[in-house]
C-alpha cells in the first residue's frame, strides 16, 4: 500500500543517485538495485534525476530512463518526483518526459546561469505550471528566488503543491511560509528545507514550519537518516545533538573542501555499500583517496550513534 500521496508526504525523503557504466551511459541495473534498497528502508517518496542524482548532467533520453527505472523499481510503493528545470523549452521537454515515464510529481529546479528578479522566477513557474498537468513543488535556490508575494502567487496554482528552500535565510522563509498559508487558503501545500545536508539546519527550520526535507545521507546510510530523523520526532535533543556533532557536521566539513564534493561523496559512499554507481560526470569530479578515508571514518561513526529506526520505519 503507499504510503503517502503526492500532496501529502512524511517521512524521509530519498534523492537516489544516478549510477553511470563504464562506457559512461546510465546504470540501469545499478540504478533499480540502488532504489529498491532504499524503498525498502521506507522513505517517503523518491525524488529521481534531482541535485543529487546530477540532474545538470542528463539529457531528455537519459533522464527519461531514469525516472521510468525509479518509477519501475518503486512500484508504487511510495511517490516518484522528478528533477525538471533548465531554460523553459527544456525545462517543458523535461517535464512531458517525466509524465511519460510514470513520475508523479516534479522538483522545479532554477532556470540556468540568468539573473532574474523574483517576478520573472514566478513566470518561469507559471509558464512550466501550464505546460503539465504534473504536481509540482517549486525550489528556491541560487538565482531562483521567491519574495513572500511571489511564493503566494506561485502558490496558488492549481498544480503547484509545495515549496521547497535551498537558501537557508530563516528570517525571509519564515515570512514566505506565513504569506503562502494566509494567501491560498484551504489549499493542501508543503514547505520543505532543501539545504546541502539539510539535517544541519532541520531543527531550525521545523521551528518555523517547515517538518519536510531531503536526505542525501539515506542514500548511503539509511539508518542514520532514520534515526536521525526518529530522534526529532521524539524530540529525543541528546541524540539530535550527537548525530550533528559526531557525523553531520564533520560531513558538512569534508564536503565544503570541494565545490560538488556534495554530490561526489554521496556517489562514493553508493559505491561503498556495493552499488555499481560509477563516477559523477565533469565539471563535478571524484574525491582523493584521502577525502574517501575520511569519508568511511564519518559514516562508521554515525552508524555507531545512530540506534535503531523506530520511529521512522
Amino acid at each position: 500500500m503507499k504510503k503517502n500521496s503526492p500532496s501529502n508526504l512524511s517521512g524521509v525523503l530519498f534523492f537516489p543517485i544516478t549510477p553511470f557504466a563504464a562506457n559512461g551511459d546510465v546504470n540501469d541495473a545499478a540504478l533499480a538495485e540502488h532504489v529498491q534498497r532504499g524503498v525498502a528502508q521506507g522513505p517517503g517518496a523518491v525524488f529521481a534525476a534531482c541535485g543529487t542524482g546530477e540532474f545538470n548532467a542528463l539529457e531528455v533520453g537519459e533522464f527519461e530512463t531514469v525516472v521510468r527505472v525509479a518509477v519501475e523499481a518503486t512500484a508504487g510503493r511510495v511517490p516518484v518526483f522528478a528533477g525538471c528545470g533548465g531554460s523553459l523549452p527544456q525545462a517543458k521537454q523535461f517535464a512531458a518526459a517525466a509524465k511519460r515515464a510514470g513520475a508523479q510529481g516534479l522538483l522545479l529546479l532554477p532556470p540556468y546561469l540568468v539573473s532574474c528578479p523574483p517576478e520573472g522566477v514566478a513566470n518561469y513557474v507559471e509558464q512550466l505550471a501550464a505546460s503539465t498537468s504534473l504536481p509540482l513543488i517549486v525550489y528556491q535556490r541560487n538565482n531562483a528566488v521567491f519574495t513572500p508575494p511571489t511564493a503566494t502567487r506561485v502558490a496558488r496554482l492549481p498544480n503547484v503543491i509545495g515549496f521547497k528552500d535551498g537558501l537557508g535565510n530563516l528570517d525571509a522563509m519564515q515570512r514566505i511560509v506565513l504569506a503562502v498559508r494566509s494567501g491560498i487558503g484551504n489549499k493542501p501545500f508543503q514547505f520543505f528545507n532543501g539545504m546541502p545536508t539539510a539535517e544541519m539546519v532541520q531543527p531550525a527550520y521545523r521551528a518555523i514550519g517547515v517538518p519536510l526535507y531531503s536526505s542525501a545521507v539515506f542514500c548511503f546510510a539509511p539508518e542514520i537518516a532514520l534515526g536521525f530523523y526518529g530522534a526529532l520526532e521524539r524530540n529525543d535533543t541528546a541524540r539530535v545533538e550527537a548525530l550533528l556533532q559526531n557525523f553531520y557536521a564533520p560531513l558538512v566539513e569534508l564536503r565544503n573542501e570541494v565545490p560538488g564534493y556534495a554530490v561526489s561523496l554521496v556517489k562514493a559512499a553508493v559505491r561503498l555499500n556495493g552499488i555499481a554507481a560509477g563516477p559523477v560526470r565533469a565539471p563535478l569530479v571524484e574525491p582523493t583517496p584521502k577525502h574517501l578515508e575520511q569519508l568511511e571514518r564519518i559514516i562508521a561513526a554515525g552508524r555507531a550513534l545512530a540506534g535503531p529506526k523506530s520511529a521512522a520505519a
